[in-house]
């Protein structure tokens, strides 16, 4: 260690032991808070303005009234760029970014790694500045909970600490790019956190503010998305609003499934950049027919609400058409048909952001295309497009994230206030109601749940996940080779102070075993103790459990088979004995930890 880090680590320590005799420990957690959501802020405004930079490079010079051939090459350069990017500099791995936060959480004491406070920046101002189809709040929410959790892990702060700053982080870079702070706020407590008490609420509201501020000193009103209610909520519409949740629910459904379907198909293939050039390829041409697709969407959406269409259709094949209502209808669907596909690709094969602006995205083409055929269907009685629209997003966004009250807020914030209170209720609730029929668990949670590496609303299976199997394998059982005479297993049992004993042969793998009741009847019978050998014995063990298995499946089986011990195999190998009694010391040891945390 150098001069200068046992300084810094001397000094850093003084603070620390300062800070225990003269700062509590929730009013220096409201300090934090602060610090972690006017980071989180910083890094939010920082990531918006240079992929909107990147983006006006690349569009400056092209006339968006025409076909734009650049559509095909944009993309693809993007995605490319951010694999070699994350292959020889970053050293990174490709991944939702909320997925990785939650698993760390699970599995890994919520503890990120240093690089992630600026890998997802970095990547998605690439992969979205070139057009790639995806959203810039999942890497920034990623850059913010990296913040926070290693801003913990800095001041030696605990599980329970950590975690709460990895909220602060993620409600700060929310509220911050899209300037909602209570979206910021319900975003940590609904996606990120599972238990909040009212005690640790206070933290996680600093720094929303706290990013909310530094949004408006830096951006004002340049935010991602913003637009001002036009009309007033009509109660007559209420009948449209619940079936607009009901096809919500179902345009989660679609997102959802496709966006599993197509990821798994394009990761498929082996070589990184055979992939990335498919992928980037494909993703060009859906933009290319479809330019709305391009990068966020946001502007696309801005346009359908304040009726826009020429903009909206500007630099695509239909933009002659865009005054015809039945070519309107028929491009919508299509593209809502598309946008699932085109973010699928742009992460699946290598590129970088999250499904929170595509939720959003989509959400809004549905909520337009509904009122279009509405409008269309029965002139007489028409409804409002742009109502329509900011709830349609809210619906697919509550659909898609299992995230209904945010989904609520971030619309309402987002529109300058609460005019729409309830039809954003109504049709959140419905859609979350649609697809929670077929879809239990969320895009980011789903996988996480089906490997085990998260487990929600169930503290028993929480606890028994923190146990790590191999650090209470028991290795101090003496074996005995199934050749062996009784004889030599009756001198065993004098020294050993277990009533196991692994029968184990040359290769090392275990053949049976035996316990003290198996030979307490002959066990002095010296004609026996000769005569017999440890094979003719011995018992197979009821089940045996791998060092890699999940504590919840070694517990079913220590339940299935009645058994206080059984053996630990390796890939053929005995490694060792796990015990009932070993797993219950380890569960109330990590019991009371939690508790007291």
């Amino acid at each position: 260690m150098s001069t200068i880090s046992k300084k810094f680590s001397h000094y850093l320590m003084r603070f620390l032991v300062w800070r225990l005799k003269h700062i509590s420990d929730n009013n220096f957690l409201l300090i934090v808070a602060g610090v972690i959501g006017l980071t989180a802020g910083l890094a939010a405004v920082t990531l918006k303005t240079t992929v909107h930079y990147v983006q006006h490079l690349l569009q400056r010079n092209l006339d968006l009234t025409k076909i734009n051939y650049l559509y095909i090459v944009y993309p693809a350069v993007g995605i490319i760029l951010t694999i070699l990017l994350r292959r020889l500099v970053l050293k990174d791995t490709p991944g939702h970014g909320i997925t990785r936060i939650l698993r760390a959480i699970s599995k890994n004491s919520s503890r990120i790694r240093k690089r992630y406070m600026f890998s997802n920046m970095v990547k998605s101002a690439i992969t979205v500045g070139f057009g790639g189809s995806v959203g810039l709040e999942a890497p920034i929410v990623v850059t913010g909970s990296a913040i926070g959790s290693n801003f913990g892990q800095f001041v030696h702060l605990d599980y329970k600490k950590r975690t709460l700053l990895i909220g602060c982080g993620a409600a700060g870079a929310i509220s911050a790019i899209f300037n909602s702070p209570i979206a910021g706020v319900i975003f940590a407590i609904e996606v990120i956190l599972t238990e909040v008490k009212i005690s640790k609420f206070i933290p996680i509201l600093i720094a929303s503010v706290s990013g909310q501020l530094i949004s408006i000193i830096l951006l004002g009103e340049d935010v991602l998305f913003s637009f001002k209610i036009v009309d007033s909520f009509e109660a007559s519409d209420t009948g449209y609003y619940i079936l607009l949740g009901v096809i919500s629910g179902l345009a989660s459904l679609y997102f959802t499934r496709v966006n599993y379907i197509t990821e798994d198909f394009i990761e498929g293939i082996n070589n990184a950049y055979a992939r990335a050039a498919l992928g980037g390829l494909a993703l060009a041409l859906i933009i290319f027919v479809f330019p709305p697709i391009y990068g966020e969407g946001y502007d696309s959406i801005l346009s359908l609400l304040k009726g826009n269409h020429e903009r909206f259709f500007s630099g695509s094949f239909f933009y002659s058409l865009a005054d015809q209502d039945l070519v309107i209808i028929g491009v919508l669907f299509l593209i809502t048909l598309v946008k699932p596909f085109a973010t699928a690709l742009t992460i699946g094969s290598g590129g970088s952001g999250g499904v929170f602006g595509p939720s959003l995205f989509m959400g809004g083409v549905v909520g337009f295309l509904f009122t279009k055929v509405v409008n269309v269907i029965h002139p007489s009685g028409a409804i409002s497009s742009s109502n329509f629209t900011l709830v349609g997003m809210c619906g697919v966004m509550s659909g898609v994230l299992h995230a209904p009250l945010t989904a609520i807020f971030l619309i309402a914030e987002i529109t300058g206030g609460y005019m729409l209170f309830v039809p954003l209720m109504i049709v959140s609730a419905i859609s979350f109601t649609t697809i929670s029929y077929f879809e239990k668990h969320s895009i980011y949670t789903k996988q996480l749940i089906e490997k085990g590496d998260l487990i929600q609303y169930d503290r028993d299976r929480i606890v028994l996940s923190l146990i790590d199997l191999k650090k209470i394998i028991e290795k101090d059982l003496l074996s005995i080779h199934p050749n062996a005479p009784l004889k030599d297993l009756v001198d065993l049992v004098k020294i050993s102070k277990r009533n196991i004993f692994p029968v184990i042969n040359e290769a090392g793998e275990l053949e049976g075993i035996v316990t003290l009741d198996d030979i307490r009847e002959i066990m002095f019978d010296r004609e026996k103790q000769n005569a017999l050998i440890v094979k003719t014995i011995m018992q197979k063990p009821p089940a045996q459990v791998s060092p890699q298995e999940k504590m919840q499946s070694v517990m079913n089986k220590f339940e299935l088979t009645q058994a206080w011990n059984l053996p630990v195999i390796d890939e053929g190998r005995y490694i060792g004995f796990v015990s009932k009694s070993r797993i219950f010391n380890a569960y109330r040891k990590k019991l009371i930890r939690q508790t007291k945390e």
